[in-house]
């Protein structure tokens, strides 16, 4: 609730990078010693009382990143204004990060909508030129699933305008709401990608749970826009977020579900229902909680009342699908300390967890910022370190299994490399290096050599290891990037000082 600045349009067409800190970025460090056994998450998935399980009955833990932007006035994610859009995505899967939350409007769909502020010089986002929001969605679905990280799609706002307290409104009324939804449930049919949608963000008053008045009771219109979703994409997930006051009793916009308890939501699909709860710090708002004498241990009775009773009563997963700080006060960094407790470390619970896409991925969250900080490069590594005991394994990636010869009979393994350079300021410079798959049998690694004409030092790298002799640089793949399908490809990139050392010659070798 109190939510005004939260949802920051920026609406710059380009911004000047920064150059990075040295060991700003780097692979993995924050996934605290998660063990990928047998990768769960393959296919679609359902739920099982408080878990949600994929297709072969294993437990999974959604620990994601939201990612807005298509729900401005850019129609797009924000930040491609700076960077390539793969580039983000692989910097999120080598943080840790298994699951994206995509937030949009309904404007997307209109075909006067005109998606703006991409930079496409040096290559940047190229496959995304004279696309419309839809076609630069399903790009960005495509390379998630790739990466193995998993999507779920936000009905965030009815227009670019702003966020409404109801699901509907007199300019985007219930019947298009629902058609949208059962469009995209439609468009993703058979790309388990798309795991499930988030059927509107943050209902709030005069919005009520289990009143019964068609026109307000947010859980009856989720059960007709669940049932919608459920009657074109039988296997998707439907999350459920909760109001902002039941019984007389308030908190967060869309944090509040008392309600489940008399009234869950009940679809014709069994097993597809995941509620959501928002939860926020002083940054976004007080509330009477912060100043509690017994704050931050009366925390933890706070979070039961409202939503956390759901999952330690076995009655349905819960996803905390927003919470985000600036961390700027001691209170904030007491509460999240304390929400990461209480949504259960992945070492000790595993997947037998709450799950959480936290705010966000971007910077220019007026009231929380973001894991990245405002050059759209760097790591905030304190915020990010936060989070490091509640990541999760990803998840098998999609399309070509690349464990799979496809040629019993013995390939060539072969491999080129694209170097672009995406911005360089004279002190320093960011570059990025596309690896292709270009002989006939699936790789397991590849390393990309080249060496600069000048004094060119790599400051920091990410979706890859380096060595460099002098001029000379060798970057191997990460642990997750090397095995590349045939027509596939893997990225990586970094940052450099001082510039102008122009694009060398590179080389690639795969086995």
């Amino acid at each position: 609730m109190f939510r005004s600045l939260r949802r920051a349009l920026c609406a710059v067409a380009a911004a000047l990078l920064l150059p990075l800190g040295a060991g700003a970025q780097t692979a993995h460090a924050a996934e605290s010693g998660t063990v990928r056994a047998a990768e769960a998450g393959a296919g679609y998935w359902h739920t099982s009382g408080r878990q949600i399980l994929d297709e072969a009955g294993q437990p999974v833990r959604i620990a994601g990143i939201n990612w807005f932007g298509f729900e401005t006035a850019n129609y797009v994610p924000h930040g491609l204004w700076s960077r390539d859009y793969k580039s983000m995505i692989d910097q999120m899967k080598s943080l840790g990060y298994n699951t994206i939350r995509i937030p949009y409007s309904d404007d997307i769909f209109k075909s006067s909508t005109v998606p703006n502020s991409i930079d496409f010089s040096s290559g940047k986002n190229a496959d995304l030129q004279g696309l419309g929001s839809l076609g630069i969605l399903d790009k960005l679905v495509a390379y998630a699933g790739q990466d193995g990280l998993k999507v779920i799609l936000d009905r965030h706002r009815p227009d670019a305008g702003g966020q409404s307290a109801l699901w509907y409104t007199s300019a985007v009324p219930e019947s298009t709401w629902i058609a949208n939804l059962k469009a995209l449930a439609t468009r993703y049919a058979g790309q388990d990608t798309v795991v499930g949608i988030d059927l509107h963000n943050e209902p709030h008053d005069p919005a009520c749970w289990g009143c019964g008045d068609t026109a307000t009771d947010w859980r009856l219109a989720a059960q007709r826009a669940g049932n919608a979703v459920l009657s074109v994409n039988p296997d998707l997930l439907i999350f459920v977020e909760g109001v902002q006051t039941f019984n007389g009793v308030s908190g967060w916009w869309g944090g509040n579900l008392m309600g489940v308890a008399q009234y869950p939501v009940q679809l014709d699909v069994a097993n597809r229902v995941v509620y959501s709860a928002h939860d926020y710090a002083t940054s976004v708002a007080q509330q009477s909680w912060f100043s509690d004498p017994s704050f931050p241990d009366n925390m933890p009775g706070i979070w039961d009342k409202y939503w956390g009773y759901i999952f330690k009563q076995n009655i349905a997963p819960v996803w905390v699908g927003e919470f985000g700080t600036t961390l700027a006060s001691t209170v904030d960094q007491k509460w999240l300390a304390a929400l990461v407790s209480y949504l259960r470390p992945t070492s000790t619970y595993g997947s037998d967890s709450f799950h959480w896409t936290f705010w966000s991925w971007n910077p220019n969250s007026g009231d929380t910022g973001g894991i990245l900080k405002d050059d759209w490069q760097t790591v905030d590594t304190v915020k990010d370190g936060y989070l490091a005991s509640i990541k999760a394994p990803g998840f098998p990636a999609g399309g070509s299994d690349p464990t799979d010869p496809g040629d019993p009979g013995g390939g060539t393994a072969a491999c080129t490399a694209a170097y672009t350079v995406s911005s360089d300021w004279g002190s320093g410079f960011n570059a990025e290096v596309k690896v292709s798959n270009s002989g006939t049998t699936a790789i397991n690694s590849w390393k990309v050599t080249w060496t600069w004409p000048g004094s060119q030092q790599v400051t920091s790298m990410w979706n890859a290891s380096y060595t460099q002799s002098g001029s000379t640089v060798t970057a191997a793949n990460a642990s997750h990037n090397g095995a590349v399908p045939v027509g596939g490809s893997a990225s990586f990139g970094f940052g450099g000082a001082p510039g102008g050392g122009g694009v060398p010659s590179v080389s690639c070798t795969a086995a």
